[in-house]
């Protein structure tokens, strides 16, 4: 009985390790609009987080939602970025 839950303990470790090593990496996503790549780490899901709740929507992971929202996101993305800069010149200018 022994020898079978040592098995089965040392066989559910020796299957989850690599999936917990997957989820270190760092993800990219490609952005079409843009042609331009996004690493995926805490800041951006902090990002992305801000935008679902602007948009009144339940959070979804973004790997897991549909194409056509992570696109919009993108966009919306960008224009953040530009909008943060724009202040940030602004607020040089001072």
């Amino acid at each position: 009985m022994r020898k079978v839950l040592f098995s089965t303990i040392l066989s559910l470790t020796a299957i989850a390790m690599p999936a917990l090593k997957a989820d270190d990496r760092p993800h990219k996503y490609y952005d079409r609009d843009a042609k331009d790549y996004h690493q995926w780490n805490g800041d951006e899901d902090r990002t992305w987080r801000q935008y679902q709740e602007e948009q009144h929507r339940q959070y979804r992971d973004f790997s897991r939602s549909k194409r056509q929202q992570q696109q919009e996101y993108w966009r919306w993305r960008h224009q953040h970025e530009q909008h943060e800069q724009h202040e940030e010149r602004e607020h040089d200018r001072r």
